[in-house]
């Protein structure tokens, strides 16, 4: 069974995750960025959400965790519970 590890940024507007996705490309550090920001408990892991299979995350999440390029931030991603910025860290298929 697949499996994948990411890391993301949760923030309450699009706006708000276009930005903080800028200032990423531009060179600030992910895991930096996460720890300011997002409002989801793993900030203080610098937005790791460890390893998990398929269906263990919304289908919003599994869509993009499961399909984009390992090491590369996607986003924004819009879910119930706000905007994501992903990074796939890991996946084996």
């Amino acid at each position: 069974m697949a499996k994948a590890s990411a890391r993301h940024i949760l923030v309450s507007s699009e706006e708000t995750c276009n930005e903080l996705k800028t200032q990423i490309e531009a060179g600030a550090e992910f895991g930096d960025i996460a720890k300011q920001h997002s409002s989801c408990p793993s900030s203080a892991k610098g937005g790791d959400l460890g390893e998990f299979s398929p269906g263990m995350m919304v289908p919003e999440f599994d869509t993009v965790v499961f399909s984009a390029d390992v090491g590369t931030v996607q986003g924004p991603v819009k879910t119930q519970f706000g905007y994501h910025l992903l990074e796939v860290t890991t996946r084996t298929d």
